[in-house]
């Protein structure tokens, strides 16, 4: 009578419910080998962060002090540095060329929140008080970017550098210490430079320009300064 009131049997029941169980702890070994990797993943993403980290902090240490030195060079009697700021703060006003009180320490952030930082440039050109870069004479914002471009490259040096016109708002003076930097660090990388400024070219070891001639036709000259071959290519 109890089998009688079971119904109809399923005589499959018992390889469904087996095929079921190993469907179900396939499913629990895959969540087992993703969570597994998962955790693997954010192992590998802390460890590339901190890496990373260090990286820049070294790389700006270097580019800072590298930075300090260019601008003495490029504005005898001014100074510059740089520093990192967090997203959340504004500039700190600076008057009369003074250094800056010390700002108070922020809070720490969690460990596994990184601040978002930049890095901000200050700049205080020989007998004027610090002002926003905007501010700066066209002169001066070309050699503050060639401060902060030699500063990288002396923390990380390439092996070839292109300038396209970089210090065509430099006057005679200021071009004249533009090249001075690239002579001195000729020997690390090679200068690539697109001017049409003459002592430019005078300092250059090879030119290379574009000519045409009463035929009409354009021909790409190249010279070797210092009374060596001179090349010619038609273009």
């Amino acid at each position: 009578r109890r089998r009688e009131q079971l119904g109809p049997v399923n005589p499959l029941a018992k390889r469904e419910y087996e095929e079921a169980v190993e469907h179900v702890e396939e499913l629990e070994g895959q969540r087992r080998d993703l969570e597994a990797a998962l955790a693997e993943l954010e192992g590998l993403i802390k460890e590339t962060d901190r890496r990373i980290r260090e990286a820049f902090e070294e790389t700006f240490a270097a580019a800072a002090r590298n930075f300090e030195d260019v601008v003495e060079h490029l504005f005898p009697g001014g100074r510059g540095r740089l520093r990192l700021v967090r997203a959340d703060q504004t500039p700190r006003p600076v008057i009369g060329g003074e250094a800056p009180a010390a700002e108070p320490e922020a809070g720490e952030p969690p460990e596994d929140q990184e601040p978002e930082t930049g890095v901000e440039i200050e700049v205080t050109p020989p007998g004027k008080s610090t002002k926003r870069l905007s501010l700066l004479s066209g002169g001066e914002k070309s050699l503050v970017a060639l401060a902060f471009m030699f500063a990288v490259f002396l923390a990380r040096p390439c092996p070839f550098y292109i300038l396209d016109e970089v210090e065509a708002a430099l006057d005679d003076i200021n071009i004249d210490r533009f090249l001075d930097l690239v002579k001195r660090y000729s020997d690390r990388a090679q200068f690539i430079v697109v001017t049409h400024q003459k002592r430019t070219m005078d300092a250059a070891d090879t030119l290379y320009g574009v000519s045409m001639g009463g035929d009409g036709v354009s021909r790409v000259l190249s010279r070797r300064l210092g009374g060596r071959a001179v090349n010619e290519a038609a273009a």
